[in-house]
Parts: C-alpha cells; sequence; structure tokens
C-alpha cells in the first residue's frame, strides 16, 4: 500500500488540489513562453484542445447521457465566462509579470461570495465584506493604478478574475441540478469550437519543437483539469479550496526561474493581502456553512 492510499479522502484531495494547481501553473509559464512567437489566441485554443483531450479519452463511453441538460442557455453563458476569463489571463501573462498577473486573478473567490449574495441572496456580512473590501485593496496594490508601472494590461488579470468568478458562480447555480461533468464536457466543446474559429485568423503552423510545446500545454492542463475534478470528488470543496492559493507560490517560482521575474516588494504584499482575505473569506463561509448544518 502507497502513502497515499493510506491517507484520508480529505488528504488525498488536498495533495491533489496542489498536484492540479501545479500543473495549472506549469501550463501558465508554458503558455506564456509560446505567446512570445503566437498570439494569445492560438495558445487559449491549445488549452482548450487539452479539455477536449479529457473529454475524448475519459468521457466518450459516457457523452450521450452527459451531454442532456435542461439548462442550454446558461451552459453557454458558463462556457463564455470561462473563456473570457482564459484569454484574460493568457492575455495578461504574455505582457506582465507572471506572479503579479496569478497573484490579481486570485481575487476570484471573494468576488464569487460577493456574487453569491446579490445573485444566489447568500448571507453577506460585515466582515465577508471586510475580506472582500481587503481583498479588492490587494489587487489594487499590485496594479496600483496612478504610478508609472500601471498599464491597461494591468487591469487584464482582474477582469479575468471578474469573469472567473461569474463562471464559478454560474457552475454553482448549475450545479444544484446539473452534474458537474455535464458543464465540464460542454465548457470543453463550445471553448474549443469558439477557440478554434477566432484562431484561424492569427494561425502560424508552429515548428515541430514548438508543436511539441503546444500538445504539451494541453495535456498538461487536460491533466490538471482532471486532478482538480478528482480533488472535489473525494474531498470536500471547503477543505481543498484554500490550497489554490498555492498557485501564487508556483507562479512566482516559474517566474524566477524561467523568466527572470522578481517581484517588487509591492507585489508580495499585494499578494499576501488577496491571499490572506481569500482565506478569511473562506473561514467564514465555512463557519457559517457548519453553523447552518448544526
Amino acid at each position: 500500500m502507497s502513502a497515499y492510499t493510506r491517507l484520508t479522502p480529505t488528504a488525498q484531495g488536498i495533495v491533489l488540489m496542489i498536484a492540479a494547481i501545479f500543473l495549472f501553473s506549469t501550463m501558465d509559464a508554458t503558455a506564456k513562453m509560446l505567446m512570445s512567437r503566437y498570439a494569445p489566441m492560438q495558445v487559449v485554443w491549445a488549452r482548450y484542445a487539452g479539455m477536449m483531450l479529457v473529454v475524448g479519452l475519459v468521457l466518450a463511453p459516457r457523452l450521450g447521457p452527459i451531454l442532456r441538460t435542461r439548462r442550454v442557455g446558461l451552459q453557454l453563458l458558463r462556457s463564455a465566462f470561462l473563456f473570457a476569463a482564459t484569454w484574460s489571463f493568457f492575455t495578461a501573462i504574455s505582457r506582465m509579470d507572471i506572479a503579479a498577473a496569478t497573484a490579481v486573478m486570485q481575487v476570484h473567490p471573494v468576488l464569487l461570495t460577493l456574487g453569491a449574495a446579490l445573485l444566489l441572496r447568500e448571507p453577506l456580512g460585515p466582515r465577508r465584506i471586510l475580506g472582500i473590501g481587503a481583498a479588492l485593496a490587494g489587487a489594487l496594490i499590485v496594479i496600483r493604478p496612478g504610478t508609472e508601472v500601471f498599464t491597461l494590461t494591468a487591469l487584464l488579470p482582474l477582469l479575468g478574475g471578474v469573469f472567473y468568478a461569474s463562471y464559478a458562480l454560474t457552475t454553482r447555480f448549475l450545479g444544484r441540478d446539473e452534474p458537474i461533468l455535464t458543464s465540464f464536457v460542454y465548457t470543453a466543446i463550445i471553448g474549443t469550437l469558439v477557440a478554434s474559429l477566432l484562431t484561424l485568423p492569427v494561425w502560424q503552423w508552429p515548428t515541430p519543437a514548438d508543436a511539441a510545446i503546444f500538445l504539451a500545454l494541453g495535456a498538461t492542463g487536460a491533466l490538471g483539469q482532471f486532478l482538480l475534478i478528482r480533488s472535489l470528488t473525494i474531498a470536500e470543496a471547503g477543505a481543498v479550496a484554500p490550497f489554490g492559493y498555492a498557485g501564487v507560490v508556483f507562479a512566482t517560482g516559474w517566474g524566477l526561474l524561467a523568466f527572470g521575474e522578481v517581484p517588487d516588494p509591492w507585489t508580495l504584499v499585494g499578494a499576501l493581502v488577496i491571499i490572506g482575505a481569500g482565506v478569511y473569506v473562506w473561514h467564514r463561509e465555512t463557519r457559517a456553512r457548519a453553523a447552518i448544518a448544526a
């Protein structure tokens, strides 16, 4: 029996979540490298092609039943949100430090809390409002509007966070009466179709070496997606969610090793504020759910 199988389901979920986040950060670093030679949309296409790889290899035998949905419109909207978030983030890291972009993107969990309160009527007390405000303040510390380091590009990861929170909010709403695999398959199919159409005007035939890198990017993203789904299947989302912030650490490491990007002190401070606010809001939500269950 391996050390992994001796772990509790929650511990296994945490291990899988950290592994998934590492793979996603590796995918982001690979995307940044490719976008020095190819259009961001072509790299977005490779990301979605990886998701289709998961669908083809793992879910093909069950595709018919999985595709049945009573909410086609919401599935389209959800897929559009994730596509916009992916494009915003990939375009951002093509033009700015990967650690800074990743840190700002991490505002999405607290924006999800705000959206759930406004649209799904979930409770929003003063402490959660404080956490949301702190996360947004952390994002402003990183992008620093009004200073010489600020560009409109710096707003892209924040926009990506808004889109990703909208995607997560739609996913939460759909999760009430539709399986998560149905949403995953629709996201993969719709994203791949749209990315393929938008990539045609900017398509460049990659060199053999770059074609292998494109394939590695798609496979890395696909494996990360599979591990993420597996993590959320065997462990409660509330137990593994905080470990998603490991992405900031991994992105900082990739930025330093692969691109020579050294985060400045303000980026580090802003990232810590965002992570602290996100963990605090997660803690409040966990306690609230426990109180409701009791």
